[in-house]
């Protein structure tokens, strides 16, 4: 039981990487709070759900206050929650600019600001931030999407710097192609099979990819590792 007796926080948990993630988590041993915009359930005795959207005004009060006022502590965050959001730049409206950001970048300030004192007293304090490939490149109308992840990344190392004197590691993920609920053209074979080729592995990535990865970066085996950025996209970006 790599995650015994710890309490994690897993936000844009109803499905894909988030939901993969708090169910290993909860089978390590972690008492987990899973966060989502949409009302969802988890199987789990040591999983307790909350609905909750992580852009809005209450979110980092109910979201880091509930952890620790269902399971009196914090030791892990993982900022996942996230949404796409696709247009070149001279066609970009103002207000989805502002909502990608407010969902995939702010939060993991908020959220993160918010649970420092609390990871502070844990002896294994673990910031793991869900950033992406775009974070060290880009794709057309990919502006707003690629500048909050590549802001995840700096906010991270940034995280890892400050709070390294407390024991505290902050890390970030980047992946790659990965079959989740906001990349459902590769529902489509054809499209499927192009990404599938881009990789050295030949084949897309699942959630159970990254959530082994969270799982390392969460546990006493990631304990030395911090302001890292953790490639899982199958050897994507080799090749740029």
């Amino acid at each position: 039981m790599r995650l015994q007796d710890r309490v994690a926080i897993v936000t844009g948990a109803a499905s894909g990487i988030g939901r993969t993630t708090a169910e290993m988590f909860a089978a390590e041993g972690a008492k987990v709070l899973a966060v989502d915009l949409n009302p969802f359930s988890l199987d789990h005795e040591n999983i307790q759900t909350l609905d909750q959207d992580v852009s809005s005004e209450n979110a980092t009060a109910r979201i880091i206050g509930g952890a620790v006022e269902r399971f009196g502590k914090l030791d892990i965050l993982m900022n996942n929650a996230g949404i796409g959001a696709g247009a070149p730049v001279e066609e970009f409206p103002d207000d989805l600019w502002d909502k990608c950001l407010a969902v995939n970048l702010t939060p993991h300030f908020k959220l993160s600001k918010a649970a420092i004192p609390h990871l502070k007293e844990s002896k294994a304090g673990r910031i793991i931030n869900v950033a992406s490939v775009m974070a060290d490149g880009t794709d057309y109308g990919l502006a707003a999407y690629s500048a909050a992840k590549a802001g995840v990344a700096g906010l991270t190392r940034n995280l890892a710097l400050e709070l390294g004197r407390y024991g505290i590691t902050a890390n970030y993920i980047l992946p790659g192609a990965i079959r989740t609920g906001m990349t459902v053209n590769f529902k489509d074979p054809k499209i499927a099979e192009i990404w599938a080729k881009k990789s050295p592995l030949k084949r897309l990535g699942e959630p159970i990819d990254l959530a082994r990865g969270a799982l390392f970066l969460a546990s006493d085996d990631g304990g030395f590792v911090t302001g890292h950025g953790l490639n899982v996209d199958g050897g994507l970006m080799l090749r740029v």
